[in-house]
């Protein structure tokens, strides 16, 4: 029989385990239970970090990448899928392999000094996260219901009783919420390109898209970039390593070892249909908006498509028209609806984490919940009312640079971390997860310093219009 770990890590979390009202809540059968009972039981973290990777912040650069180049940048959509698992995966591995989510092992393992900036950027990126999906569940209410967009957002800052209502159900059913959701938006996406017969793809050309990656067009390299760091959030690599702490897991050497394996075939299953759900947005914005210029909507208006176009409200004014059927604008609505709400939910126990893990300062959820959504609320409905409802485009822009110049502030720890035997012990990183996780990280922060200027720019210009 495995011995148990030293109780030394125990002894040292005592009283501050990561999100401690769900921390161990989630029963696991023992290992000769069988593939499936265990499986049943380790999956559902990765789910819920997965929504991060299909939110309204990844919309917008999908739709342009489909529309502006057809498939030609399906290959960058599938390697930040890749990179994307190879982050979660560390992460998992961490939370499980030292009992602590990756804020307080930065606590415990770096001068004391160095928990200020980083919990402090790591709020921000929460709140830039809260910014998008508050700003795509209202534009989708605007969209379904025809309510006025700043009452929209405003009416996104209630969903807090909902979410704390789900919460006091326990992790499972958090889980299973945001599987509906998730569900919702592979549905709404498996009509829209596989059942209306418009929009069936050839799937030939996509493969030969996926396997000859190339910037041959003018402005390729610029929407990559936006989709590279509108795929991986800084916080969902602090959550995942919280989350996978749920589960009741043992801490011999055998159960460990089997945790880390399910939970690494779970951030795969979940990350893969992630990226499928990407990959079907660029799909679509390719099949109806590549090659045309304009198109005509009810009432006679012309629509006229370029660079700097709202991607995310075009493709639902257009769709209808472009396929002759409103079933598409409508299951357009209600996706981007359920990727906002799922959105949120992760936001709001990732915001915990980091809070709890870099300060162990503790607040009551909704406090907390209330806080940081309108952190996010109030400058996007001054924003829309003084600048108009065209400028949700810029306020998700604004959001995704946060999140791509915050992002290296959260790889960088990670790898280091779990690349080190004093911290993982025989747990740390293998060679795959090392080499690729650390081209990861170096190619992500390389395209942050050659974005850099630009994001500066784009950031001034929205903030105060100059």
């Amino acid at each position: 029989m495995s011995k148990p770990l030293p109780s030394v890590e125990t002894e040292r979390n005592a009283g501050r385990r990561s999100l401690e009202e769900v921390h161990g809540s989630v029963a696991v059968p023992p290992r000769q239970a069988g593939f499936w009972r265990q499986w049943r039981a380790f999956v559902g973290p990765a789910l819920l970090v997965s929504v991060g990777y299909m939110d309204p912040g990844n919309w917008g650069t999908d739709l342009a990448g489909g529309a502006q180049f057809k498939y030609g940048l399906l290959w960058v959509v599938a390697l930040a899928s890749l990179m994307a698992m190879v982050l979660q995966v560390a992460a998992a591995r961490l939370g499980l392999a030292t009992g602590k989510d990756l804020a307080q092992c930065c606590r415990d393992s770096y001068p004391r000094w160095i928990r200020w900036p980083n919990w402090i950027s790591m709020e921000i990126a929460v709140a830039a996260t809260d910014l998008a999906e508050s700003l795509g569940s209202a534009v989708a209410l605007n969209l379904l219901f025809h309510i006025p967009l700043p009452w929209a957002v405003v009416i996104t800052a209630f969903d807090v009783l909902l979410l704390l209502a789900f919460q006091g159900l326990g992790m499972r059913m958090i889980e299973a919420v945001v599987a509906v959701f998730v569900t919702t938006i592979a549905v709404c996406y498996s009509v829209e390109i596989f059942v209306l017969p418009q929009t069936r793809p050839d799937l030939a050309e996509m493969g030969r898209a996926l396997l000859h990656p190339n910037f041959k067009h003018p402005g390729m390299l610029v929407v990559a970039i936006g989709m590279i760091g509108a795929t991986v959030m800084p916080h969902n690599l602090y959550l995942h390593s919280a989350l996978v702490q749920t589960r009741k897991v043992e801490r011999d050497p055998a159960s460990i070892r089997n945790a880390i394996r399910f939970n690494t075939l779970d951030s795969v299953v979940a990350l893969s249909l992630a990226f499928l759900v990407n990959a079907a947005i660029l799909v679509l914005a390719a099949l109806v908006f590549y090659g045309k210029e304009s198109v005509t909507v009810a009432g006679g208006a012309v629509v006229t498509f370029n660079a700097d176009s709202d991607w995310i409200r075009i493709a639902h004014l257009t769709l209808a028209p472009l396929l002759g059927t409103a079933l598409a604008s409508t299951l357009f609505a209600v996706a981007l609806l359920a990727s906002g709400q799922s959105s949120t939910i992760t936001g709001t126990l990732a915001g915990q984490v980091v809070m709890e893990g870099f300060m162990r300062w503790r607040i009551r959820p909704w406090l907390r919940r209330m806080i940081s959504r309108l952190l996010a609320v109030v400058p996007a409905v001054w924003i829309i009312s003084v600048r108009g409802e065209g400028s949700v485009t810029d306020l998700v822009n604004l959001s995704q640079v946060i999140l791509c110049l915050i992002l290296p502030l959260a790889m960088f720890p990670l790898l280091h971390l779990t690349s080190s035997r004093r911290v993982m012990g025989p747990w740390v990183n293998g060679w795959f997860l090392r080499v690729f996780g650390w081209g990861s990280v170096i190619l992500i922060t390389i395209m942050d310093v050659y974005s850099l200027p630009e994001s500066i720019e784009t950031a001034w210009h929205i903030l105060f219009g100059e």
